[in-house]
């Protein structure tokens, strides 16, 4: 069962930049993970609610709304800011999917608070949120291959060749993570699914 009468109980945003020229960008990594649930879950993350698209689904007798903003990545908490004051969710049930630099294509790293590490996305949620109390799912996209190379062109830029095959994978996994994490806890989903890198064959 896709649908529920219970209200929404959690939260989970996936972050990213509307429209066409964004799509498939590594700033796009929570949209792409959004994606992927939608298609394991059947469903169409596309109702116009709160400067978002959103979708409701339950989740081991949980009602969650699944959000895209459509804010652009530095005021994704708009959206956050009025669905959890609408329906009452506390910051702790406000999972946010979003791009990591710092970790390499194929990495997960899955904690239940923290900085916002640079993101702007993530630094406008805990200003609007007010707390860094908030857990969250950071995937991977690898770091710019030099100092001298523009950060803004690094995160707009296109997955391409095995980077995008890992990247198809690494989004994959982060899909069930959001699952496990609200159906068995985040120390379950840390164990399942937090790793460094995709693992290659010696």
């Amino acid at each position: 069962m896709l649908f529920s009468s219970r209200p929404v109980s959690w939260l989970v945003v996936f972050l990213g930049n509307p429209g066409l020229r964004y799509e498939g960008t590594r700033h796009n990594a929570g949209f792409m993970t959004a994606d992927a649930l939608a298609r394991k879950k059947n469903i169409n993350i596309n109702r116009s609610r709160f400067h978002a698209l959103t979708a409701t689904c339950t989740m081991g007798g949980e009602t969650v709304m699944l959000m895209k903003p459509q804010t652009y990545m530095n005021l994704s908490g708009e959206a956050v800011g009025q669905a959890a004051r609408f329906y009452k969710i506390p910051a702790d049930h406000v999972l946010v999917v979003s791009d990591d630099i710092s970790l390499p294509i194929g990495g997960i790293r899955i904690r239940t608070k923290g900085s916002a590490g640079g993101h702007n996305g993530l630094k406008n949620i805990i200003s609007v949120l007010g707390t860094e109390e908030f857990p969250r799912i950071r995937l991977g996209v690898g770091a710019p291959p030099h100092p001298d190379y523009e950060m803004m062109d690094w995160v707009l830029s296109a997955f391409k060749d095995q980077d995008a095959v890992d990247m198809a994978e690494s989004v994959s996994r982060a899909a069930d993570a959001v699952e496990c994490f609200i159906t068995e806890g985040a120390e379950k989903a840390m164990n399942l699914y937090s790793r460094k890198r995709i693992p290659r064959n010696p």
